[in-house]
């Protein structure tokens, strides 16, 4: 039997942790809105100064969404939410 939801957000959110520090510093952060461990889909939403940056797409592809995809084999999908 595979991991439930809420096992699934837990273990995302600890690998968030890894990644939030550099967010925080540049007064932004990024914020958990779902992991389904049916589909392997995470969700999550930049928050603070990382809204609009520049930087953000490349921080999400770069930063998040690689880091998800290699530390996690559940996760398959990584999408950023408006």
């Amino acid at each position: 039997m595979g991991k439930n939801r809420e096992e699934m957000k837990l273990e995302v959110e600890q690998v968030l942790n890894t990644v939030r520090g550099g967010l925080v510093m540049h007064g932004g952060n990024i914020e958990l809105i779902d992991a389904d461990p049916e589909t392997g889909k995470v969700q999550v939403r930049f928050q603070g100064a990382c809204v609009g940056c520049p930087m953000a797409e490349m921080t999400f592809k770069a930063g998040i969404e690689e880091t998800l995809l290699d530390m996690l084999p559940d996760v398959k999908i990584v999408e950023q939410l408006a």
